[in-house]
């Protein structure tokens, strides 16, 4: 009988849900700071025990989190016999949604909107269309870096409600599907709907052709600063680049000078290589054509009930011996 440790604040409504996948599990729920590790076969937490002999019987481990970019260096992580799996695909729907909204919250002067709000005036009518006219969406090319579980719900988003043409960026293009986890009617499992594939050798073409480029893609050796001088300079001078992935993949500085000299329309940046960035950080009073938030934009309500429900589905397939779903790739690093 597999002993299930879960070091997060799963309730006990949750804690009975995995329980109910099995009469052959044990579940029970612990502070990280003073589990017993010891009869652990499975664990679930986002706080992981450096001391490899305090989980001496631990074969698999699922963390409340997406990205493992922060484990590199962990030693369960460099423990290549230890299953490691993550909660990529639980926030997708949400990421995608805020990379929508900054979109067009750029593209209809929303930020310029409030800046003549606060100001308690209305802008002189000579000035009201050169302020606030807006970049059509709507048919516009949506360049997506990293298409993961992010980048594919991103894409259903834009084909089907502004039927945007989408160029999708990946590590091995010709390896279209993703089988992480996904759920039912969103993403784009299967890779249909993207209308042109890149490789990282091929960022710049992606670039050149986009309207609007989303980062979305993790965190590691091969992204880091994936988007400098170099790669802004390729971009259109009327599109827009968002983050929502890593901010150490972009050259923050170049990107605030890429939009000091208006060598692109605009940004918006959820994610920070300091977080939170230090004062005088050279994105902080970049315009009205810039929109900086604290890294909320995988906020969502039911995150943990959504998690349960992976970690539940992955429970099943390993007393069943499937594959489990969000398996890491230690060589890939995610």
């Amino acid at each position: 009988m597999p002993d299930v440790l879960v070091t997060t604040a799963f309730d006990d409504a949750q804690l009975d849900r995995l329980r109910r996948v099995s009469p052959r599990l044990t579940v029970t729920r612990a502070d990280p700071a003073t589990a017993d590790y010891a009869s652990a076969e499975i664990l679930y937490g986002g706080m992981l025990p450096r001391d490899r002999s305090r989980a001496p019987r631990l074969k698999w481990v699922q963390v409340h989190m997406a990205g493992v970019n922060g484990l590199h260096e962990h030693p369960l992580y460099a423990d290549n016999a230890l299953a490691l799996t993550t909660a990529s695909g639980v926030h997708a729907a949400t990421v995608a949604e805020y990379a929508m909204t900054a979109l067009l919250a750029l593209a209809h002067r929303v930020p310029r909107m409030v800046e003549w709000q606060a100001r308690g005036v209305w802008p002189p009518d000579e000035q009201r269309w050169p302020l606030f006219v807006p970049t059509a969406v709507r048919g516009a090319t949506l360049g997506i870096i990293g298409y993961g579980s992010i980048g594919r719900e991103l894409a259903r988003i834009a084909k089907t409600a502004f039927a945007m043409r989408v160029l999708a960026c990946k590590r091995d293009p010709a390896r279209r599907a993703d089988h992480g986890y996904c759920p039912a009617g969103t993403g784009d499992p299967e890779g249909r709907l993207p209308d042109a594939w890149f490789s990282p050798a091929q960022l710049t073409d992606l670039l050149a052709g986009s309207d609007v480029v989303v980062m979305c893609a993790p965190l590691t050796r091969e992204t880091q600063h994936m988007i400098g001088a170099r790669e802004l300079g390729a971009m259109k001078p009327t599109a827009y680049f968002i983050n929502v992935g890593r901010g150490a993949s972009v050259d923050e500085p170049a990107l605030a000078r890429a939009l000091a000299d208006q060598r692109i329309a605009g940004a918006a940046v959820d994610v920070f290589a300091q977080e939170p960035p230090p004062a005088g950080h050279p994105l902080y009073g970049a315009g009205d054509h810039v929109i900086l938030s604290p890294h909320v934009s995988g906020f969502v309500a039911s995150y943990d009930e959504d998690c349960c429900t992976l970690f539940a589905e992955n429970l099943r397939r390993y007393l069943d011996g499937a594959p489990l779903l969000n398996l890491v790739d230690r060589a890939k690093g995610y």
